[in-house]
């Protein structure tokens, strides 16, 4: 499976934080009956096993819905399930390392901050750049803050599709357009939310406003 531009319009990144009283597969499928047009799975807590058990779920929910799904960070777990491919950070495993475990028809993203670091992800096989944060975020602590024109020049700098993230709700993603994105990824826009399903769309609806401004 490779990576398709138009999968990146509303990428949604999970966190346990927001569940409540409801289970991850739960909320995940409110946002995928919502629109939400790509999955990753992001746990910093669980171990191994459990995990992996949760992986496999969201993963079966997501091909029902014919929507990529990739792991943040662990390859591994998503060599053992065969998930679509995997999300790494300037601090994970380098693009080049994460292809040659993967193989050549998995998706790898990768997280970059500089024009320099966007264009060694590409060179070394990343399929697609999650940038940011383009707006303060609480979800993250080591976030770093990404102006827009730096977004813009990496959007010009690579050949791969690239997506903004971090702190981005309805109420200031138009603010990113005509920076050459293709999407936005977001987690409390859409997991903090009470009706998630709702609010899927509403966000869904602006960003394609957005991106093709």
């Amino acid at each position: 499976m490779k990576c398709d531009k138009n999968d990146l319009l509303l990428y949604a990144v999970t966190d346990r934080h927001w569940l409540g009283n409801k289970t991850l597969k739960e909320v995940v499928k409110e946002s995928l009956e919502g629109g939400v047009t790509f999955v990753q799975l992001r746990e910093k807590t669980l171990d191994e096993e459990t995990f992996f058990e949760e992986a496999k779920e969201l993963q079966t929910l997501c091909k029902e819905y014919q929507v990529p799904f990739v792991i943040n960070d662990n390859v591994d777990i998503a060599i053992r399930m065969n998930a679509d491919g995997v999300h790494v950070g300037q601090s994970d495993m380098e693009a080049g390392d994460v292809r040659k475990k993967l193989g050549e028809d998995k998706i790898i993203g990768v997280s970059a901050q500089t024009v320099e670091q966007a264009i060694l992800a590409e060179k070394r096989g990343a399929d697609y750049l999650g940038v940011g944060a383009v707006f303060p975020t609480g979800s993250k602590d080591d976030a770093k803050d990404v102006s827009y024109e730096t977004l813009k020049a990496i959007c010009e700098a690579v050949s791969i599709p690239v997506i903004a993230i971090g702190g981005i709700s309805k109420d200031n993603v138009l603010k990113l357009q005509k920076s050459g994105i293709c999407g936005i990824a977001v987690i409390s826009a859409i997991f903090a939310q009470k009706e998630i399903k709702e609010a899927t769309k509403t966000l869904k609806a602006i960003t394609k406003q957005m991106v093709e401004a």
